[in-house]
């Protein structure tokens, strides 16, 4: 930025070029009549826009170039600090587009405004060299579209941000129509749901105009008050000609010297409201970036074994809310399966969400194989932990790019070789393109089994040390079930652990323990047989004990 403060310094100094040839002409050319000045002026005045021409295009590259590399040099931290806000369901603000909103404000005009504003006194302060008069009238003229501006900021701040909020609650509310599509038309709530997605539209597009119609006013006066003040600086310039004062030449140079002086003020005051998104975008950013902070990355450490040991963990999802966990225990040991068990909002699916690294417990600690899993670094660990989360979604690209974890260039071998692993295989070879098929978070061209076995084939596509399956089964058929216990059963024999959260009693026909979760506590914790035993004495039991699907 300093090289645009310097170029700015000299295309100011250059904007001077016009009022200095206008004086010399008036009052130097055609007093003496003479064309070899007029020549000599006018060629030294086209070499100066010449440079002008150059400053003002480098600096224009520069800003462009400036906001470039803002939002290159923050992409990263700011993408990893919006999927841990959703990962940790936080409500602060900050989105991607901010920063290309950020980006843009620096290939805007107002941005070179920003850096020609500060020498508006400098070209007011020098029309006193004509006449004192003319300065004062200047100065004081300078300092009513001043207060314009600060007065527009003033008003139309409440109804610019209110005029962003409702535009993005319009935007997450057209989002989750379209998402849940088959579900809006099912219901008949198409009606209800363009009603309401109407009425947020309606309201951000009212707080716009309404801030619209401000900042309108406040430039439509800026612009008329400074061709006024511009006619007004002429007519005083005239009164002083004619009682001697200046020259023809001082007047016609203090009124576009004038015209100079106040232009930025003029575009800044038109193009306020590009101003405050941009302030607003890049406050937003910043109390991202400060409530989630980049990382250090932690001493890379070796392959974990599958000794998971989880001591006192308690969970709560909102500060002040009822924990949903209370001091968890329990080990698992290499080539063992763990099944939770529990009713609905037992804790199930939170228990799977710290173990992960999604959740950081309020209270205890999660350790593979003696080390914290912060120790690993978010990087690192899912290297070693596969996760099947209960709501299965799949992203826009391959079925490849989805199996492997959206890698940019995937190991033909290894994607295949996870998808023969869940026995997803030959479904894929089926699909009109194979392992190219082009899916995404919709894919309705895949059933629900289709898009849960794809999950788990991605979830094994690391070769993890840990397994976490948060209701797996939970869309397969008979055929999937067993995909899935097969998968099971090759982890144990490779002496890994996994480690599921079910309420279907087929799903855990693989586990060697089972824990039973109880109001986020735990009740029971041994041997699945003899949890079985102790627990189920009738059907109707059995049911109560594991039914439920969805938890917290």
């Amino acid at each position: 930025m300093g090289s645009v403060l310097v170029f700015s310094i000299f295309t100011n100094l250059l904007m001077l070029t016009g009022p200095l040839f206008m004086l010399q002409v008036y009052d130097r050319v055609l007093a003496s009549r003479s064309e070899e000045t007029l020549v000599a002026l006018f060629a030294l005045v086209a070499l100066l826009y010449f440079f002008y021409w150059l400053l003002e295009y480098a600096r224009g590259r520069v800003l462009a170039r400036a906001g470039a590399r803002f939002q290159s040099q923050n992409n990263n931290a700011v993408f990893r600090a919006v999927l841990e806000r959703a990962a940790h369901r936080r409500s602060s603000k900050g989105t991607l587009q901010d920063i290309e909103t950020v980006r843009a404000f620096f290939t805007s005009p107002v941005a070179l405004a920003v850096f020609d504003i500060p020498w508006t006194p400098v070209f007011l302060a020098a029309i006193f060299l004509f006449h004192p008069l003319l300065g004062w009238l200047a100065a004081v003229g300078g300092g009513i579209l001043i207060a314009i501006a600060i007065l527009n900021q003033i008003l139309t701040r409440k109804e610019t941000a209110d005029s962003a909020q409702l535009t993005a609650m319009s935007i997450r509310l057209s989002r989750q129509a379209e998402d849940a599509g088959e579900l809006v038309w099912a219901q008949s709530m198409v009606r209800t749901m363009s009603d309401r997605w109407i009425a947020t539209q309606d309201k951000a597009v009212k707080a716009s105009l309404s801030a619209a119609d401000w900042t309108g006013s406040f430039g439509a006066f800026t612009k008329a008050f400074r061709l006024f003040l511009q006619s007004a600086v002429l007519a005083l310039g005239a009164w002083l000609v004619l009682q001697g004062d200046i020259t023809a030449g001082a007047m016609i140079a203090a009124s576009i010297l004038l015209g100079r002086a106040l232009a930025p003020v003029e575009l800044g005051v038109s193009q306020w409201q590009a101003v405050q998104r941009a302030r607003a975008a890049g406050r937003a950013l910043r109390d991202l970036l400060e409530e989630f902070p980049e990382r250090d990355v932690p001493t890379k450490l070796p392959v974990p074994a599958a000794h998971l040991i989880i001591r006192g963990v308690t969970d709560v999802v909102r500060r002040g809310d009822k924990p949903v966990l209370h001091s968890v225990s329990f080990d698992i040991e290499p080539g063992q399966a763990v099944g939770i068990i529990g009713r609905s909002g037992a804790g199930k699916s939170s228990l799977a969400k710290v173990i992960v690294g999604l959740r950081r417990p309020a209270s205890g600690e999660v350790r593979l194989d003696n080390a914290t899993l912060e120790q690993y670094g978010p990087d690192s660990l899912g290297n070693y932990i596969g996760y099947l989360p209960q709501d299965v979604l799949l992203f826009d690209g391959t079925i490849a790019e989805n199996i492997a974890q959206m890698q940019m260039s995937p190991d033909p071998d290894k994607v295949v070789r996870a998808a023969q692993k869940a026995r997803v295989h030959d479904i894929i070879l089926k699909l009109p393109e194979g392992y190219d098929t082009p899916i995404g978070s919709s894919s309705a061209h895949l059933s629900g089994g289709q898009k849960q076995r794809l999950a788990l084939a991605r979830a094994i596509f690391n070769d993890p040390v840990l397994l976490v399956l948060d209701e797996p089964n939970s869309a397969l058929d008979n055929e999937g079930s067993e995909a899935l216990n097969a998968v099971v059963a090759q982890m144990k024999a490779e002496k890994k652990a996994v480690l599921i959260m079910t309420h279907r009693p087929n799903a855990i026909s693989t586990c060697d323990n089972l824990l039973v979760l109880d109001g986020g506590r735990v009740a029971a914790f041994g041997p699945r047989d003899e949890i079985i035993n102790s627990m189920m004495k009738n059907a109707g039991e059995v049911q109560r004990a594991v039914g439920g699907a969805g938890d917290v």
